[in-house]
């Protein structure tokens, strides 16, 4: 089964929105395996963004996502990071299709309330920075069959 890295970004818990966030990706139809809330150190968020490295924002990547705490969730079901993008909209909320969690909740570019793995190689990656196997927990729902 498929597994996806969410993170409910700084904006997003300072304005009391993790719940409803959480709940847009479980009505989905996606099983929550692991959860919790972190206050990145500096170094774990460059490690986070370092494909980002190079670019002019890094900086202010870093800073904004290691400002304030965030809920890290792993996500698991068929397709999930794609059901995942799908859903969290476009990176910009101004350019985010109506009715997508960046457009309801996102305030610009980089205050878009949430991040989503983009790739299985990308989620296994970022997976690792978050979770150590024993946190994630492997379990069936009975509305999964």
């Amino acid at each position: 089964m498929e597994k996806s890295l969410v993170l409910i970004k700084p904006d997003a818990l300072q304005r009391g929105l993790a719940g409803t966030i959480i709940a847009c990706l479980e009505k989905l139809g996606l099983k929550i395996v692991a959860m919790k809330m972190l206050h990145l150190d500096k170094a774990l968020a460059q490690q986070h963004y370092a494909v980002h490295r190079d670019k002019p924002f890094f900086s202010d990547l870093v800073e904004y996502i290691s400002s304030a705490p965030i809920i890290a969730i792993i996500f698991e079901g068929e397709k999930v990071i794609e059901v995942i993008r799908k859903v969290m909209g476009a990176t910009d909320p101004a350019k985010a299709e109506a009715g997508t969690i960046r457009a309801d909740f996102g305030l610009d570019i980089e205050h878009n309330s949430i991040h989503g793995s983009d790739s299985v190689e990308t989620a296994e990656k970022e997976i690792k920075l978050f979770f150590s196997e024993d946190e994630i927990v492997s379990y069936h729902r009975e509305v999964d069959s």
